[in-house]
């Protein structure tokens, strides 16, 4: 029964199932479609000042020094994630429909989340202080890396310009370090009020999946997705996932790190980012293209979280740590 429990969908993935088939149904048109845009600039720039202003510059200095497991880390998220996603879209794009193995790839371009990270590393009893600074610098450093990736291996039409980088640094890298600057005044009270940052974070994403998949759906989406696409999807996240935990757990041993350190590594190496990756896109590609390309995106999230909640369980075993459940 515990382990039936961990395939049930949280909350947030209900919410993102329930909003696309909502923005499918009823789409942003007319008048409502640039209002509802210029919102969305505005959450994405709130979102990214409070991730900032919830970064903890202490536990930067306190993990900083792990350099050897950050490099590992970094391996993984920009390395080898990029090459399987090069892999996968060149070999399986004449397979699925338009736009999704450009998803596929773009997913593997992605930073390591923070929050889930940092929440599986405590849970298995790992170097919290490590996956913080690791994360966090996985997710600064990919506001940059994640459109220079992909321009440099994408061949299409849609090609990633310096003007979209300029505007991916205005709207999410100077908020970011404008609240990170600002902690020592707002700091405290965004501890206080998690739960409202937490409405803010998942806001942003609700409404950006919302324009996407309403936009994906007036340019007939859906009606180029067989169902076998999805199978198909499904599997690959399954494949690539399992591939990094089996990379990361391989060289942490190899390369002698310890326990608590190997936790770290292989929960900050295999995760992507959907707080990052949602917005990242809205910014970065045309909006009839949005939807296809977060779509492989939205169902990694769910498989990390369930694969990786199971995993976390049984590293506490390992590191003496008292399983705890993962929200």
């Amino acid at each position: 029964m515990a382990f039936l429990s961990l395939l049930r969908p949280d909350r947030f993935t209900i919410a993102l199932v329930a909003t696309a088939v909502a923005a499918t149904i009823l789409p942003a048109t007319g008048a409502a479609a640039p209002i509802l845009k210029m919102v969305i600039v505005g959450s994405i720039a709130l979102l990214f000042f409070l991730q900032g202003a919830r970064l903890s510059r202490q536990a930067i200095v306190q993990g900083a020094v792990h350099w050897r497991l950050h490099l590992m880390v970094f391996a993984a998220t920009f390395i080898l994630f990029p090459i399987l996603g090069l892999l996968t879209k060149t070999y399986l794009q004449s397979y699925l429909a338009p736009g999704i193995a450009l998803g596929i790839l773009y997913l593997c371009l992605l930073p390591s989340t923070i929050q889930s990270s940092i929440t599986f590393t405590s849970i298995a009893g790992g170097n919290v202080a490590a996956a913080v600074c690791s994360a966090s610098a996985s997710n600064v450093l990919g506001v940059l890396l994640t459109p220079l990736l992909m321009g440099l291996f994408m061949q299409t039409q849609a090609g990633v310009s310096f003007g979209a980088i300029g505007e991916i640094v205005l709207q999410i890298l100077v908020p970011f370090l404008l609240g990170h600057l600002l902690r020592p005044w707002f700091g405290s009270w965004v501890e206080k009020r998690r739960r409202l940052t937490s409405l803010v974070d998942r806001g942003a994403i609700l409404l950006v999946v919302y324009y996407a998949f309403g936009e994906a759906a007036v340019e007939g989406l859906w009606h180029q997705l067989a169902a076998g696409d999805m199978i198909v999807l499904v599997l690959i996240s399954c494949v690539l996932l399992g591939l990094v935990l089996v990379a990361t757990t391989m060289a942490s041993r190899l390369f002698g790190f310890s326990i608590r350190d190997e936790v770290a590594i292989v929960f900050c190496g295999s995760k992507k980012s959907l707080g990052s990756g949602v917005p990242i896109a809205s910014i970065l590609f045309p909006a009839s293209m949005v939807g296809a390309i977060i779509l492989p995106l939205m169902l990694f999230h769910q498989i990390q979280l369930l694969v990786c909640a199971v995993l976390a369980r049984a590293y506490a075993e390992r590191t003496g740590r008292e399983p705890v459940p993962a929200e």
